[in-house]
């Protein structure tokens, strides 16, 4: 008899959660994964509504509270990956120089144009433009991509000339030339953790598909989405 585990996640994970399933499948024919990626304020909203998922995947933060809220069991949080922010640009774009806090600074002061998401990456560079004392000069040039759309697709348009997100929903996509990480001055990492919805039915597999998850076999494959093992 085959089991179907729902997982529902932020879109920082959504290509690491697509090939840790091409992993799983072999190991555990009888257990189906279908996962979908959304935006991980809005994840996190339907989790807390009562949604009904086996697993949740999101930054750690974000787990924490729904354990509190009862969504997420209690004891199952598992941390998964150390997620770092990078910086692009359209491809064929000038690269400008983000070696350093003042380079960056320099850079975003000139871009015409600047995006983030509303995730942890997001969230970190509102904090940062601010102690730059910058914020209220850029304010107007924030194009501040929309739950669950990737940064990088408005700076392959064209729309952004500059572009900030996880290295991992940026890597992965064409018509962008990433720049690199930020310098380790300014570098935020978020932990991605995945736990048991309290909603599910299938705690046994859920803790079998966590445990193969967060085991070393499956290292190799964060470090090729842009992520290290938590």
């Amino acid at each position: 008899m085959s089991t179907e585990l729902k997982i529902i996640s932020s879109m920082a994970t959504r290509q690491l959660l697509a090939d840790l399933a091409a992993a799983w499948r072999p190991l555990h024919p009888q257990i189906h994964l279908t996962i979908e990626s959304v935006g991980g304020v809005d994840a996190a909203k339907r989790v807390q509504a009562g949604e009904a998922v086996d697993v949740v995947v999101l930054a750690s933060n974000a787990i924490d509270k729904l354990v509190e809220a009862g969504r997420v069991a209690a004891g199952s949080r598992t941390d998964l990956v150390k997620s770092g922010v990078a910086v692009a640009v359209r491809e064929g774009a000038p690269q400008v120089e983000i070696g350093s806090e003042e380079a960056v600074r320099r850079a975003v002061a000139a871009a015409r144009s600047i995006s983030y998401s509303t995730g942890p990456s997001g969230v970190h560079l509102a904090e940062l433009f601010e102690q730059w004392g910058i914020a209220d000069e850029i304010r107007s040039r924030i194009i501040q991509a929309p739950p669950g759309v990737p940064v990088g697709s408005l700076v392959a348009k064209g729309e952004v000339e500059l572009g900030f997100q996880q290295l991992s929903e940026l890597m992965h996509l064409e018509g962008i030339t990433v720049l690199g990480p930020l310098p380790p001055a300014i570098q935020v990492t978020t932990v991605f953790s995945a736990g048991l919805a309290t909603a599910s039915a299938h705690a046994h597999a859920v803790r079998t598909l966590l445990a193969f998850m967060s085991s070393p076999e499956t290292a190799e494959i964060k470090r090729k989405n842009g992520m290290d093992p938590a």
